[in-house]
């Protein structure tokens, strides 16, 4: 572990910070509980890491994981992606309901979850990688050196490697600890997609510098300790 450094949340992508609206803007994440059958994934009424959902707030988030507490599925998002009580759709005209954010984590840590309310949609442990989907069975903490893949809505499946862990970010609102800085470029509306490394959970994307033509990093919120303090699991 590398002694924690604090970044300016002057981050070109601070997108990632407030996500790339779709009208307006919201922030905020979540709670839950024993034992559920892993949902089947089925083409156009599966919701997977990385892909996005638009609030009632005008806001838009991609999921970064989908986990479970046993009887219900959550999804994990980054902890300005909407406010307890937001309710979450799975398309920008607001038509299909998905659910709505349970509680929140901002700052300090930066993550939120979303109850997933509606029955007629899958939530799978999986995350889309553009051409597919890929399992996610566990998950996993960073380590500098490890290399990660990141499933974008808008710049698409990359990868690259870990170059620090236990960052800090200040915000307006406070500061976020114990994030991990990846090479990886991001553009707007690639806020909460998730990293991978292999079929591991590593963390979720929640700012970035830079964009994919000029280059830059970007920076994950782990969700080993968010998935232990919740009480949930991938890999369903």
């Amino acid at each position: 572990m590398r002694a924690a450094r604090a970044v300016r949340a002057v981050l070109t992508l601070l997108l990632v910070a407030v996500a790339a609206p779709a009208t307006g803007a919201s922030a905020s994440a979540a709670r839950p509980a024993e034992r559920a059958a892993p949902p089947s994934a089925s083409a156009g009424t599966a919701i997977r890491g990385g892909d996005l959902l638009y609030s009632s707030a005008g806001t838009r988030c991609a999921v970064g994981f989908n986990a479970t507490n046993g009887s219900s599925f959550y999804g994990l998002v980054p902890g300005r992606c909407g406010s307890a009580g937001t309710q979450w759709f799975a398309d920008a005209q607001l038509r299909t309901p998905v659910g709505q954010t349970s509680g929140t984590h901002f700052p300090g840590q930066s993550y939120s979850v979303i109850r997933y309310t509606n029955p007629s949609l899958t939530y799978p442990s999986e995350v889309a990688t553009g051409s597919g989907a890929a399992r996610v069975e566990r998950a996993v903490a960073p380590r500098v050196g490890m290399r990660v893949c990141r499933a974008g809505p808008v710049s698409g499946w990359q990868c690259g490697s870990i170059q620090q862990v236990n960052v800090s970010i200040s915000y307006p609102e406070g500061v976020v600890n114990g994030l991990f800085q990846a090479n990886m470029c991001a553009e707007p509306g690639d806020t909460g997609a998730p990293a991978v490394f292999g079929d591991a959970a590593v963390g979720i994307l929640v700012a970035a510098s830079g964009d994919c033509s000029t280059g830059g990093a970007t920076y994950y919120q782990p969700v080993v300790g968010p998935l232990s303090e919740l009480g949930l699991r991938v890999g369903y």
